[in-house]
């Protein structure tokens, strides 16, 4: 891939992240930690020219790769992106996040936005939700892929394994899960409240073909992302909480708080002045 391309992007992200920031400061409630560390895993997938094979012109056309946002919370990324690539959400409406009547939820609503391909926020069910989708596209001969966003502390639920162990066993090549792997969680350092390690040979050890890359490089990203595998994939994307934001930046207290008037002055600043994020060594 043209390297040109991931500068490009690395260009168009500061963008997205003002928009994560300034929704979540309107509705003063949000999760601006988790939204931050996952915008070059989205954007990735669903930026021109990126992993994912769907025209956002036409969001509801059978044949498409899906995307399951398993860590709802992290919503705010989702409209932003889907916003940058096309999808029918304006500037105006991305500010109406969490209001009485908005089509943007704090999490993800696909009776309101149908062309989200899962309701959730209940943590664990979008990997299953993910898996269905594959084994439906298998059981219909299509040639399409399936990519779930997963958040570490997700990674505690039960119902995670469950998809771990039989998704091999459906031997679906078709099925991508992507773990936003930024070490926190609402409680505090993931490996303090239970920890995953070790998360590699964990995955491997139930059949999966595993990658580790730098969550906030989109040539790693495009490179793990795009590859083919006869068995299900797992994407360990290392990344920072708050990533852009110096004073978020590995700070769980930024979880589910939302910035005041003087933050959010500081924050914009600081995205705006950082072009580089995606372009990460």
């Amino acid at each position: 891939m043209n390297n040109n391309l991931f500068v490009q992007w690395a260009d168009q992200t500061p963008q997205i992240r003002k928009n994560i920031l300034q929704m979540i400061a309107k509705a003063q409630s949000g999760h601006p930690g988790g939204s931050l560390s996952c915008v070059e895993i989205i954007y990735t997938l669903m930026a021109p020219n990126g992993v994912m094979k769907y025209n956002p012109k036409k969001p509801l056309e059978r044949e498409r790769d899906r995307f399951v946002l398993s860590k709802g919370h992290a919503c705010p990324t989702l409209y932003a992106v889907l916003s940058a690539v096309g999808h029918d959400i304006s500037q105006d409406e991305l500010m109406s996040l969490r209001q009485l009547g908005s089509r943007l939820q704090g999490h993800p609503d696909r009776a309101r936005l149908p062309y989200v391909e899962a309701s959730t926020g209940s943590l664990g069910q979008g990997a299953s939700i993910a898996q269905g989708i594959a084994m439906s596209y298998k059981l219909d001969s299509l040639n399409h892929r399936v990519f779930a966003l997963l958040g570490d502390g997700e990674m505690q639920e039960g119902q995670i394994w469950e998809v771990a162990l039989s998704a091999p066993h459906q031997k679906l090549d078709n099925l991508t899960l992507i773990l936003d792997y930024n070490k926190g969680q609402i409680d505090g350092p993931t490996n303090k409240v239970l920890s995953l390690d070790p998360l590699t040979d964990k995955w491997r050890s139930f059949g999966w073909e595993v990658s580790e890359v730098n969550g906030h490089s989109y040539s790693e990203l495009y490179t793990a992302l795009s590859k083919k595998s006869p068995r299900p994939q797992m994407v360990i994307a290392h990344t920072i909480k708050g990533r852009g934001v110096s004073f978020m930046e590995g700070n769980t207290d930024w979880h589910g708080r939302a910035p005041n008037v003087k933050e959010l002055e500081l924050a914009l600043q600081e995205v705006a002045a950082n072009r580089q994020i995606g372009l990460s060594n």
